[in-house]
Parts: C-alpha cells; structure tokens; sequence
C-alpha cells in the first residue's frame, strides 16, 4: 500500500486483553459458551419474559441478540457498547447527555444527518454550536477547554479530513466534557478513539459491521460507566431499540469485516491513484494518497485509510450526474461500507451546500479491482464524450 502507516504504531492495536487480535476477536465474541447451546446467538423476538431472572421487558434490559452486537463491537474498541435503531439513535443518545444552554464544537465537514440534528436543537435552544475545521487541531484543543460536547469525525464524511485525534483526546477538558468521535469510516480496525482519551466512540453498524447494506443499526460505546448507564437509559426511554433480525445481521456482518476492510482498502488504494492520473477528475480524495493534505496525519493515527474516495470530475454537476447514470457493476445509491461498490453525487443531497457541485463519493466494495476500473473509467469517459 502507498503510503501505509509504519507497523510499529499500531502494536497496541495487535493486541486485545483477552490475549487475541482484534481479528479473532470478531469472530469469536458474543457467542454462546454453555454447553449444548447453539454456535451463534440466534434471534430472540421476545418483547417481555418470564419474571425472575433479572431481565422483564427488552425495552428496559435488552435480549441476548442485542447483547451478542454489544459484545463484538464493544470488545473490539475495548469499552462497553450499547446498541440502537440507527447510527443517528446513537448520536441522539450522546446528545441527550447535554443540559439545557451546552455549547457543541461540530466540524464543518460532517454527515448531514448530524448537521440537521444539531441545528434543530439549536433552533430550540437547547445548545450553542461551534464549526471548527476538522484539521485545525489547535482549534480543538481550545474547544475541549470550553465545550460541554466535542464531535469529531474523522475522516470526514465526504472530504475525509483526518483529524488528529491523538493531540484532541489527549488535551486538557473542562470538567464533564464529552469528546466523542464518529468513527464508522475508520472502523475500529484502522482507530480506536477510546484508546486515544476519547469518551465515547460511535458506529453506523448500517455501514462497515453490518457490511451487507440491509440493515439499520448504530452502536455506541464508553469507557465511562456511568455514561454507559446514562445511555440505556437514553435508548430505554426514547425507545430507540435496535430489531432483533438488525442486531443478528449485524453480529454476522461483523464476523467478516476485517476480510471484507483489508481488501476493499487494497482495492480503493488502487483506484484513487488511477484516478488521480484520469484526465478528467480535477481533484481525488484519499488519505492514503500523498497528495491529501491531512495524508501526514492519517499516516500517524490511521492503521490503515479506509475504502472511501471522493473526487471532482472535471464537467461540473451534470457530469458527474452522468458518471453516476453510466456505471454497470457499481451502484448509484447511497450509503457505503457494503460488499458491493456504490456511488453518489453529494452535493445533491439537502445540506450538502458547501461541497463542490462535481464532487462522487465511491464506496469500494469487494469486487475485483480491476473491474471497477473499468467501469468507472468506461462511465467517465462516456459521460464527458
């Protein structure tokens, strides 16, 4: 891989308190031990249960299919992991954490759910917002001495900014803050916010874990006990319950992620330096290229740079609306971290105003590498003839 982040950074990534690497963990957590039980933890459609053993009502204590996601995801970025309808559940539940008058620090490049979300709570009063570029790291720092929510993501949906999330977790906070990351692009397999100082790190498990684009769930996870409280707490009263069919899809999903990332990254390294050299892309970005300008910081925290690239094709929006209608084996659709490559136009999307009208975010799947190419290639230059 170009560019790859020297190995020795990431030993403590290697490494698990159970004595196994984050990739067998995957595989092995939330499963059943009692003898005679089944392999996997199966589906439990239950809504209440026998009283007396501790668990009553789902809504309230959970079922052991939700448990099964919170075990492999919260393991994985070693703290302890509630699980949730969606991703934007589990970042209305970190929310929720904030007293009337909070002041949030947000990125000025970020998924445009959390934008809207933010707005509406400002609109109502409930908190004040600060926009900080993601890159500039003394900017956070500031913001982690006079914040009540710090909200990273990095890298950025779609820019891919890196943050320096070593230098922003580590710094000095005012009493009760919350720095929490988004780290569904990383995956906890390339970062670990919790690990770097972090309070609360969040994934889209709609995305990478679930892997396979059909399903809805969000899991957050803390090293902070009574934060993990206060967020059952926040599922159990605004009934923000992941399905148990999401839950269990999930826990599969998961089971194959480090596969699936190791060689959809391999893949998307490959296809943004071809795309960089394409005559007509006026911009690639990747931060696995050396040309993107948070590259020396993705290198540092990053263990490996991800299966997202978003470029420019030269032509404006129309264009690049006619590079989306002209791909076969990718997928015009929204979302990413599937099996399967898709792509988009995000300046399409409401709320989006401050990206470039041309600019495709390309999730990169599975498929073979040099298949994509061909098809991406193919759609731009037939769109531009």
């Amino acid at each position: 891989m170009n560019g790859a982040p020297p190995r020795e950074v990431f030993e403590s990534m290697d490494k698990h308190p159970f004595g196994i690497k984050p990739e067998s963990w995957l595989v092995s957590a939330g499963r059943p031990s009692e003898p005679g039980a089944p392999l996997n933890v199966p589906l439990v459609p239950a809504s209440n249960f026998i009283i007396g053993a501790g668990r009553d009502y789902s809504r309230d204590e959970g079922t052991p299919t939700w448990e099964a996601l919170e075990e492999v995801v919260g393991g994985l970025e070693l703290g302890r992991a509630v699980a949730f309808a969606s991703g934007m559940a589990a970042i209305a539940a970190v929310f929720d954490q904030l007293q009337a008058g909070a002041v949030v620090a947000l990125p000025d490049d970020c998924y445009q759910g959390v934008a809207g979300l933010v707005a509406a709570g400002a609109e109502k009063g409930r908190w004040t917002v600060q926009r900080v570029a993601v890159d500039d790291t003394a900017a956070w720092i500031r913001a982690c001495g006079a914040a009540d929510l710090v909200w990273l993501e990095s890298p950025s949906n779609p820019l891919l900014t890196v943050a320096d999330l070593e230098a922003v977790c580590a710094a000095p906070r005012k009493p009760g803050t919350i720095v929490a990351v988004d780290n569904t692009f990383a995956t906890p397999l390339n970062q670990r916010p919790l690990d770097l100082g972090a309070t609360v790190s969040m994934q889209s498990a709609t995305k990478f874990i679930g892997g396979h684009s059909d399903l809805l769930a969000g899991v957050a996870t803390t090293g902070d006990d009574a934060l993990w409280h206060a967020l059952l707490k926040s599922r159990e009263l605004t009934g923000a319950t992941p399905g148990t069919l999401e839950a269990f899809l999930a826990v599969r999903g998961a089971r194959t992620l480090a596969l699936r990332l190791e060689r959809a990254q391999q893949t998307a390294t490959l296809l943004a330096e071809r795309l960089e050299a394409h005559p007509r892309v006026a911009r690639v970005r990747f931060p696995g290229l050396p040309s993107h300008p948070t590259h020396a910081v993705a290198r540092r925290v990053l263990r490996g740079f991800g299966t997202i690239i978003s470029f420019d094709v030269d032509g404006g929006a129309e264009l690049a609306d006619a590079v989306c209608r002209n791909v076969r084996l990718i997928r015009h659709a929204t979302s990413l971290g599937g099996v399967e490559s898709t792509m988009e136009r995000r300046a399409a999307i409401a709320g989006q105003g401050h990206l470039p009208p041309s600019l495709l975010r390309l999730s990169v799947g599975i498929e073979d590498a040099d298949d994509l190419w061909a098809d991406l290639d193919g759609a731009i230059r037939s769109a531009a003839a």
